[in-house]
């Protein structure tokens, strides 16, 4: 699949999503970004936002199979990940598939769950697989986890460890609509006899794992790689900073560039793509100091000013560029 053929079915995908959900088109375009990477999305927001229904709709639109897992306090991970069960007929044990197999998973209220059942999707985030009772088993592909979690809310939850997020490719929110927007929210239910919009499938499995082959074919010029690198590095140098970006987050935000290129139908990456999604790739891979903290600092400010902080390259599409000599 080209770029141009990529950017139309995106564009498809997006103003079917956006026609049951609503939220600006900057953040329907970080999930798809998220997508197209073969990354996994984190949406921290209060209740009510459309956290839900987003994945719904894209799995719909996507045409991939979905499972909602609902993240609870007594949740095991055989909950998530299946089990081993007896078959008296045939005097042997048959695995039983948790719902972590499934294309699109939505795990609701992740951190509603104790660490060792959010652990359970380590594995099948990082390596689309599980691993039960010594047996691997591959997962579908594609195979995207959208996880939500209530920021507001501090008893009866669990802080996803930073191993965990960073496991996330991109860490979003939705926010409220604005008045028109949710009066528009208001008239569609007023068209419609269902509580829940229903979404038309663009795509399906086959056409979305090679829509998700096409980021590699984006060009990146060394000064954009350079880039990335300073800011990954300036992460580190930051004196509110505890741990600064890792080798595997300068690596997703490459990843995440490239993937949102093609979004807005590009086969090159140009400086704007990293500063666009630097915050929700980079944020929730910082972890700052207690002074940072007591302060009242927050990573995406610290990525913001690091963005601020750090030249960026100009950079020509690569038809317009003219050969140096020697």
């Amino acid at each position: 699949m080209e770029v141009p053929q990529a950017r139309s079915e995106c564009d498809q995908v997006l103003q079917t999503v956006s026609s049951s959900v609503v939220a600006d088109d900057e953040f329907l375009e970080t999930v798809l970004t998220a997508v197209l990477a073969r990354g996994h999305v984190l949406i921290e927001d209060v209740p009510g936002t459309g956290k839900t229904l987003t994945a719904r709709s894209f799995a719909s639109a996507l045409g991939l199979s979905f499972s909602r897992v609902q993240f609870t306090p007594d949740l095991l991970p055989a909950d998530i990940t299946g089990t081993q069960l007896y078959r008296e007929s045939d005097d042997a044990f048959e695995f039983s598939e948790g719902p972590v197999f499934a294309n699109f998973v939505l795990a609701d209220e992740i951190n509603r769950a104790p660490p060792k059942t959010q652990a359970a999707l380590l594995e099948a985030m990082a390596e689309r697989q599980v691993t039960v009772d010594g047996e691997t088993h591959p997962l579908p592909e594609p195979f995207v986890v959208v996880a939500t979690q209530n920021p507001v809310e501090s008893e009866g939850v669990f802080p996803l460890p930073a191993a965990q997020r960073d496991r996330f490719l991109i860490k979003t929110s939705i926010g409220y609509p604005d008045p028109t927007a949710e009066r528009g929210l208001l008239r569609q239910r007023t068209r419609r006899d269902e509580q829940t919009p229903s979404v038309r499938t663009v795509l399906d499995p086959e056409r979305v794992r090679s829509l998700q082959a096409v980021p590699e074919t984006v060009t990146v010029h060394d000064d954009v790689v350079g880039y990335i690198t300073d800011i990954a590095q300036a992460t580190r140098d930051d004196t509110r900073v505890e741990v600064g970006v890792s080798p595997r987050g300068t690596q997703r935000l490459l990843e995440a560039t490239r993937a949102r290129a093609v979004v807005d139908g590009r086969a090159f990456v140009r400086p704007v793509d990293v500063t666009t999604v630097a915050e929700p790739v980079l944020a929730h891979r910082l972890s700052l100091t207690a002074d940072a903290s007591v302060d009242g600092t927050t990573a995406a400010a610290v990525v913001a000013a690091t963005l601020d902080g750090v030249p960026a390259p100009t950079v020509s599409p690569p038809e317009e560029r003219v050969p140096t000599e020697g």
